[in-house]
Formats: C-alpha cells, sequence, structure tokens
C-alpha cells in the first residue's frame, strides 16, 4: 500500500482534507509559486513599513492615518492567513489539512475580508468629516472615537462571521475530502458536507449584501457629497488639494471592490469559465488589494512618500544626523 499520497476517495470519517493548487499545471507549480512567493514578501514588507512608518512618524498620528494602519493590518493578517498554505502546496506538494485548521482559515479569511470592508468606509467617513465639516474634524474624530470604530469594524467582521462557520465543525462530509482552492473557503467546504446546509447557503448571501454592499452604497453616496462640497469650494487650488486628499482612498476603494465584484460574477454566472479562470480570481482578490494599498498610498500620498524618505535615510544613513 502506498503512502506517498493521501486517499482521495470519499471518506466520512477523514479529519482531514485535500488542498489543490492549479489542476492539470502539477508540474509548473515550482514555476507559479515564484511570483505567489514574490507577492507574498512584497504584501509582507509594504503593509509592515506603513506600520512601522505610522508608529514612528508623529507627524501621521491622525485618524487618516490610524484607519490606514488598521488596512495594512487587516491586509497583514489576509496574507498571512491565506498564503502558507498556498506556498506549501506549490513548493512542497503539501495538500493535506485537518478540519480544525480549515475551517479556523475560512472563518479568519471571511472575517478579514468583511473587516477591509469595514475600514474602507471607515475611511470614507473620515474623509467625509475632514471636508465636509474640517473645523470640527479633530474634536468629532477623537482618539477613543477612532479607537471604538476600529473596535466596531473588528467585531462586525469577526462575530458576523461565526454562525456559518460554527456548523461546519459538526457536519458529516461523504461526498469527497478535496477542496478546489490551496486555501480553505467556506463555499468550497460546504459543497462537501453530507447534510442540510440551507443555511449555510443563505447566510453568505445577506451576509454579502449587508457588508460588502452596503458599504460600497454608503462610500459612494459619501463621496457624492464630498464632491458637492469640493466644487462649493471657490479656490480652485483649493478644491485640487481638497480632493487630492481622497484620491488614495479611492484607489484602494476601487481595487478591493471590483476584485470581490469581478469575484462575484464569475461565481455566480462563470459555470462555463474554465476553472483556472475561477482560481486566478480568487488569487487575485486576495492578493491584489494587500500588494496595491501600500504602493497607492505611498505614490499619491506626499506625507507617507516623505515618511518612507525620513525613515530610511534616518536608518541608513547615520552621517545624515551629523
Amino acid at each position: 500500500m502506498s503512502l506517498d499520497k493521501p486517499d482521495e476517495r470519499p471518506n466520512g470519517n477523514s479529519s482531514s482534507f485535500l488542498l489543490t493548487g492549479f489542476p492539470g499545471l502539477e508540474a509548473a507549480h515550482h514555476w507559479i509559486s515564484t511570483p505567489f512567493f514574490f507577492i507574498y514578501i512584497s504584501v509582507l514588507l509594504g503593509n509592515s513599513t506603513l506600520l512601522l512608518l505610522i508608529k514612528e512618524d508623529h507627524n501621521l498620528h491622525e485618524p487618516m492615518y490610524y484607519f490606514l494602519a488598521m488596512l495594512a493590518a487587516t491586509d497583514l493578517g489576509l496574507t498571512l492567513t491565506t498564503m502558507p498554505t498556498v506556498l506549501r502546496v506549490l513548493w512542497l506538494d503539501h495538500r493535506e489539512i485537518g478540519k480544525v485548521a480549515c475551517f479556523s482559515q475560512a472563518y479568519f479569511t471571511h472575517s478579514l475580508a468583511f473587516v477591509e470592508s469595514g475600514v474602507l468606509l471607515a475611511m470614507a467617513y473620515d474623509r467625509f468629516i475632514a471636508i465636509r465639516n474640517p473645523l470640527r474634524y479633530t474634536s468629532i474624530l477623537t482618539y477613543t472615537q477612532v479607537l471604538k470604530i476600529g473596535l466596531g469594524v473588528l467585531l462586525r467582521g469577526f462575530v458576523s462571521v461565526i454562525p456559518p462557520i460554527v456548523p461546519l465543525y459538526f457536519f458529516p462530509y461523504c461526498h469527497s475530502h478535496v477542496l478546489s482552492h490551496a486555501f480553505c473557503l467556506h463555499q468550497d467546504v460546504i459543497k462537501l458536507a453530507c447534510a442540510d446546509t440551507t443555511f449555510n447557503r443563505l447566510y453568505p448571501v445577506v451576509l454579502v449584501v449587508f457588508i460588502f454592499v452596503l458599504d460600497s452604497l454608503i462610500i459612494l453616496i459619501s463621496y457624492v457629497l464630498i464632491l458637492k462640497s469640493v466644487l462649493r469650494i471657490a479656490s480652485k487650488e483649493e478644491r485640487a488639494k481638497a480632493f487630492n486628499t481622497c484620491v488614495s482612498h479611492i484607489c484602494c476603494v476601487l481595487v478591493f471592490y471590483v476584485t470581490v465584484i469581478g469575484l462575484s460574477l464569475i461565481h455566480r454566472f462563470g459555470k462555463q469559465v474554465p476553472h483556472i479562470v475561477h482560481l486566478t480570481m480568487s488569487y487575485v482578490y486576495f492578493l491584489f488589494p494587500p500588494l496595491m494599498n501600500p504602493i497607492i498610498y505611498s505614490v499619491k500620498t506626499k506625507q507617507i512618500r516623505s515618511g518612507f524618505l525620513h525613515l530610511f535615510t534616518n536608518h541608513h544613513s547615520p552621517s545624515h544626523r551629523m
């Protein structure tokens, strides 16, 4: 009896699942893993540097940058949750994952995606107050208020995902135990359950509507109101300056929600689309926003750019301080 590969036959009592890389491209997994590894390192470096910069630079101790720190921390969490199993599958062909580890990964992956949406909404609120009510900005968005908003966003993300994840621990799995991704997702696991999964199929749809759809609508409305305020400003320079503070956030919102919409459309209407397209879109969804957010803010925000320069010249050039 060979012990080289885990048994892929249906097994209701199995305590593990099998993750899947890119079916049909197993021979190229080592090559495919190279860009994944570089993106992984870039995400870790970019977001960690952003967090360090916001912590160290007192000029960045403002609500806008506290929310940006929350976004960077969420992106780090999302990448650290998904990428280790992806690289393990692609590099080592280590496909087996315990059920508890799998359900925990699914829980953190979905929770952090909802947290990201909430942080982007909080950032829109920050820009809305800054432009619509600039004189009361610091009295409305106090440090305590920012903490409360951050805590609310965290709780919403992590509590709302508990109801569909808990039943996964109790379902029997007799169809198969082969998952279609290199990390665990609720919608992937639920297909393998041999039980009534009505609640698990309906609840996530409601959740997506109440979180992703509602958040994106509120962000859109807030920007319509921001635009109205900006257009009322008489000076052209002041108008450009006011709108410029929103550009980075608008780019991050577009990067996040365009990938969310793209993935949702492919899942709903892409039955004829090759499986590799589904896989690629899911990796784009989980990797593109965490990769792009630090780049967008570094390129478009003057304070972050000068902060980066200051951080690196201070750390690497002692002679500059002499």
